[in-house]
């Protein structure tokens, strides 16, 4: 007997309770006989039916005790951790009875498109690996590194960075837990204050940080062009990679390693300063990056 032969039949018998006489008239205008109809009224409610009416009774009251926040998985959950029905239950078979009952999660999150949202900031490589400028704020680079400090080198935090691609002059760094584009936007705040009305081409790999809308709002404000490096190719970016490496061979690695956060800030903070205005290179002609740039402006 399918759904719709029940619910007539069960009608049937409650308008007859009050009008006798009716029974005939409705079963000949449905098309059922007398015996069908009086074998499926006295028929014994299956096993299947029994389980299908208590489950029913208890995905409806969960579905309400939740204020209809929860979907057929979280039902499940409840109904196996309450443990009361002693038969078999499956997400299939209470995503059937949500349906039958009408029962829809009001809450769905909607899924966020990480990828379409991300693109949406991503840029070309406009810098192309052309590494030669004329003056000092043409090009900027940007990235961040890993270092370490504490017992065993426990602890790890990221050290970002700005880099004057003219004589190679570290302009900002911030240290923070992880790369974010909060820490971002703050380092280039504070670079942008210092170096006063400038419009440098930046350029940076496709990092999270990188492409989040925030950053990039605040880059367009000061009116600078975008150029990033193509996926999986560190090139693209060696300038501020190859700064990264001297600073973690010449200098972290032939000190001691910090035993706190506050150690390793200030021994970040004098190899800065040791790389911007004590090391001399020939390929600048032998100044340091600060007397370079000096020179410059």
């Amino acid at each position: 007997m399918n759904k719709q032969h029940r619910h007539a039949y069960q009608a049937i018998k409650e308008v007859c309770q009050s009008h006798h006489g009716w029974e005939t008239i409705l079963l000949e205008y449905i098309g059922v006989s007398r015996q069908a109809y009086h074998k499926s009224i006295n028929r014994k409610e299956t096993v299947w039916e029994k389980q299908d009416r208590t489950l029913k009774k208890h995905v409806k009251r969960i579905y309400e005790e939740h204020n209809g926040s929860v979907g057929a998985g979280k039902i499940l959950t409840h109904l196996i951790h309450e443990n009361k029905l002693g038969f078999k239950l499956s997400l299939k078979r209470v995503r059937r009875v949500m349906n039958e009952l009408n029962l829809v999660c009001k809450v769905r999150k909607k899924k966020i498109n990480r990828k379409e949202k991300e693109e949406k900031y991503i840029q070309d490589n406009i810098l192309d690996q052309n590494f030669k400028v004329t003056k000092p704020n043409e090009v900027w680079l940007t990235d961040s590194t890993q270092i370490e400090y504490g017992p065993n080198k426990r602890y790890k935090v990221r050290l970002s960075g700005i880099l004057d691609l003219y004589g190679r002059f570290l302009l900002g760094y911030i240290i923070t837990p992880t790369e974010t584009a909060e820490a971002e936007m703050t380092m280039f705040e504070e670079v942008f204050k210092n170096e006063g009305d400038v419009h440098p081409m930046v350029h940076t790999d496709r990092g999270s940080a990188y492409v989040a809308n925030s950053f990039n709002k605040l880059l367009a404000q000061h009116k600078v062009s975008r150029s990033m490096s193509r996926p999986g190719t560190p090139y693209d970016n060696s300038p501020m990679e190859r700064w990264w490496n001297d600073f973690k061979l010449r200098w972290m690695d032939l000190h001691p390693t910090p035993a706190t956060l506050e150690e390793l800030k200030n021994l970040v903070k004098e190899g800065i300063d040791y790389f911007n205005n004590q090391d001399r290179s020939d390929k600048i002609n032998g100044f340091t990056p600060a007397e370079y740039r000096n020179k410059a402006i």
